[in-house]
């Protein structure tokens, strides 16, 4: 590569890494945390469950149930799982016949499967849906907050593919050159090559995965008007988002049925079938249809969507998509994305080292903020636009850094002050982190931005399994040896990265302040 062709290839991933950075790190960070979405609400809630997708509940009493509480004749039903929790949702269309049912209007709640409770979003809120919405910006209002992720990833991955090229000449010789016991300077530019390579696939795959999800509205809408002449539900159609149609008969169904002996037949026939979603057309309607769909295990197959619908008066099959053989390409492609991103379909082990390169992603980061900085401190460069350079990253790292102590505070307010709902979560969080950024902006020292958003978030990380276990007498080696799995990983999750900041902390704590550019006032 010539001279000229490596400055702007440079430059470009200079400009679009830096532009970026900030709202990366949001998104990587949390999104670390979002690998174990499920395991932190269990941890909240003091729950244990089995860990699978599958709807492990009796249809026919939590269906008994619903229609003592909400009279579902003639409505649509839908209930899903789309977690590893105990509570699953449900959604209830306006009813059909409204001579017949008093009930008007659409609802959607929460029910808990083991008790029947049931609540709505907000109430049920919790810092696990909060970090897994905040790692694609969903407190923004919608869709900004979804655009403005989307095409963070999109960026990211321009700066990824740049920064291939201008390292691909010595990405192999820079790969093995890590000299972490080095001055900061040298660390920094190590580390993010170094770092950087082991984690390319990992960035990679999130960066298009990360776009697709997000902007894929503003993708496909061109195709809408080009293709399909502005026909939007065709489009719907033909990306397989549409649920059959059947008209009522307004007649009650003086059929007895059993969802519970539906569903045992479905998987029955489709062994190692995980039903998650259950849909009924017309409930007790003398033309009810009922929708069983799910997955096939992650072990018996990557990717493997099933769908069977009944006619409940005959029980005739009406509709099935096999996941053995009938699963479409498009179908295919989808559900292979969503996985690639969750990493769900590896078990523990997968989800361990996805959290791991997701921290090391934000270490890259930091690296290439602390880089792009050290080369602009130089003394032929003006000391007003010096100071300007030194401002960004004060303020980016401030941003950055202190979402670790301010993550851990909340896993601390969560367990020891009950706190539970959107509200509260929102407040606490929102509040601290900025407190906690203006505190190390005003501190105009890089250097104790590094060792101590480290330090107090090792301190608070360890009071975490300590909370857990005096308020619930479930302490972590008492988890482990009852197999509450889900409980037992919080805690040692944080006990694992406590130890490791802590080490940072030490480590950064023996090295002169001065090797770290300083902010002057």
């Amino acid at each position: 590569m010539d001279k000229r062709t490596y400055n702007i290839f440079f430059h470009l991933h200079t400009v679009s890494g830096i532009v970026i950075s900030v709202i990366l790190f949001v998104i990587f960070f949390a999104g670390s945390f979002s690998f174990f979405r499920d395991e932190i609400v269990n941890w909240e809630k003091d729950h244990s469950i089995e860990p699978t997708e599958n709807l492990t509940m009796d249809y026919d009493a939590t269906f008994d149930s619903l229609d003592t509480q909400y009279e579902l004749y003639s409505r649509e039903v839908s209930i899903a799982k789309h977690y590893i929790e105990r509570r699953i949702s449900v959604n209830l269309s306006t009813p059909q016949d409204t001579i017949a049912n008093s009930q008007k209007g659409r609802k959607f709640f929460y029910l808990d499967t083991q008790n029947f409770e049931t609540s709505d979003y907000y109430e049920s809120y919790s810092l696990g849906e909060f970090l897994y919405r905040l790692h694609f910006l969903a407190q923004i209002p919608h869709p900004v907050g979804y655009y403005i992720s989307g095409f963070t990833a999109f960026f990211f991955l321009f700066a990824i593919l740049t920064g291939i090229l201008i390292h691909w000449d010595k990405i192999v010789s820079n790969f093995y050159v890590f000299r972490p016991w080095a001055k900061l300077k040298t660390l920094w530019t190590d580390a993010h090559t170094a770092l950087g390579t082991i984690g390319l696939p990992f960035q990679f795959v999130y960066a298009v995965t990360g776009a697709f999800f997000m902007i894929k509205a503003l993708l496909v809408a061109p195709s809408v008007f080009v293709l399909y002449g502005g026909d939007q539900a065709k489009l719907y159609a033909d990306l397989g988002y549409t649920e059959p149609s059947f008209e009522a008969e307004n007649q009650k169904s003086p059929e007895p049925y059993s969802l519970n002996a539906l569903v045992a037949q479905t998987q029955q026939d489709w062994e190692d079938f995980e039903v998650n979603h259950l849909h009924i057309f017309h409930y007790g309607d003398a033309n009810m249809h009922v929708s069983i769909e799910g997955q096939l295990k992650r072990n018996r197959q990557f990717t493997g969507s099933g769908k069977r619908v009944y006619k409940i008066a005959t029980g005739e099959i009406v509709e099935q998509t096999i996941p053995y053989t009938n699963t479409s390409y498009l179908e295919g492609v989808k559900n292979s994305l969503y996985r690639l991103h969750y990493g769900d379909y590896g078990g523990y082990a997968l989800k361990v080292i996805s959290f791991v390169l997701g921290l090391l992603s934000c270490f890259v980061i930091i690296s290439g903020v602390m880089i792009w900085l050290v080369a602009r401190d130089k003394k032929n460069i003006p000391e007003k636009r010096r100071i300007f350079n030194r401002n960004v990253a004060l303020v980016y790292l401030a941003i950055c850094l202190s979402m670790f102590p301010v993550t851990a505070l909340t896993f601390l307010a969560v367990k020891t002050l009950h706190l539970s709902g959107q509200t509260p979560i929102y407040s606490v969080y929102f509040i601290t982190w900025l407190i906690a950024t203006v505190f190390f902006i005003f501190k105009k020292d890089l250097n104790f931005i590094h060792k101590y958003a480290l330090l107090s978030g090792a301190l608070l990380g360890f009071l975490i399994p300590i909370a857990h276990g005096v308020q619930t007498s479930d302490w972590f080696w008492i988890s482990f040896l009852e197999g509450r799995i889900q409980s037992f990983t919080i805690d040692m999750l944080w006990i694992s990265l406590s130890i490791t900041a802590l080490w940072a902390y030490l480590k950064l704590n023996s090295k002169t302040q001065k090797e770290i550019p300083q902010h002057h006032a």
